[in-house]
């Protein structure tokens, strides 16, 4: 526990045998009193026997869903144990666990969603080409639907309270990026309360990347029906964004269905 509250790190992994050990013992040196649940998200190597052996909790899903499906099955693990926080943080040891505790702090200060961010004045992370251009439309636009300044929507380095674990293992987008992106939109639309820590994101260690140019090109055309989809309903779910926070679970999975 952390500050009386029980706190879960929720990794997923898809063939990250050669680091995930790594990452795992990190995350337990510097946060002790957290649990760590490895989704092994349908690996061809010996990812869970690894993450096992290095002490945490392993999900082994039967085939490969994508990194939205492995955060499904770990915020379903989290509510039904009825942890008070959930933190994602990758296998690839991008994600420096001692960012987490302002996390928390974010969480306890009273919002709903925290999000590790780049491009916010710490590090170097660079991102070019069509991946930065989506980067910058999305910062801008969802930064102006939750009324606070976003700078960086597509981290998964993200926390969050009960509220979004019960409503996450009941929904969470399992395509390209939706993991990200789409449950960005919904959260900020159903009302709640969205921040941002700055953070530097490392080199992975192992692995490789699952993104490419080609896909963020296409995603592009992606980001413009999501937000023109967003903005055209915006009037009609003006009412639900004043709704209190015991009400959200239940207005995020209208905004969803």
């Amino acid at each position: 526990m952390i500050d009386g509250k029980r706190v879960l790190i929720i990794m997923p992994a898809w063939n990250e045998s050669e680091g995930v050990a790594d990452v795992i013992k990190e995350v337990y040196a510097t946060l002790p009193g957290v649990d760590v649940v490895v989704v092994d998200d349908g690996s061809a190597d010996e990812t869970a026997k690894v993450a096992a052996a290095a002490g945490a909790t392993v999900m082994k899903l039967p085939y490969n869903l994508g990194v939205g499906g492995a955060m499904r099955a770990g915020y379903k693990f989290a509510h039904d144990r009825g942890y008070d926080i959930a933190i994602q943080v990758d296998a690839d040891g991008q994600h420096d666990p001692r960012n987490v505790p302002e996390l928390i702090e974010r969480l306890a200060a009273g919002a709903d969603l925290v999000m590790g961010a780049r491009f916010a004045g710490t590090g170097e992370y660079e991102a070019r080409g069509p991946r930065r251009w989506a980067m910058l439309v999305l910062a801008f636009w969802l930064s102006r639907m939750a009324r606070t300044k976003l700078t960086d929507v597509t981290s998964g380095f993200r926390a969050c309270g009960p509220d979004l674990i019960d409503a996450f293992a009941r929904w969470y987008p399992v395509e390209y990026l939706g993991d990200t992106v789409e449950s960005t939109i919904a959260v900020v639309r159903a009302g709640y309360k969205v921040e941002q820590v700055p953070v530097a994101m490392r080199a992975r260690t192992t692995g490789t990347p699952s993104q490419s140019p080609w896909k963020a090109t296409l995603y592009l055309g992606r980001i413009g029906m999501i937000l023109l989809l967003a903005f055209s309903r915006r009037s009609a779910l003006g009412p639900a964004r004043k709704k209190s926070a015991q009400k959200a679970p239940k207005a995020l999975e209208k905004q969803v269905s």
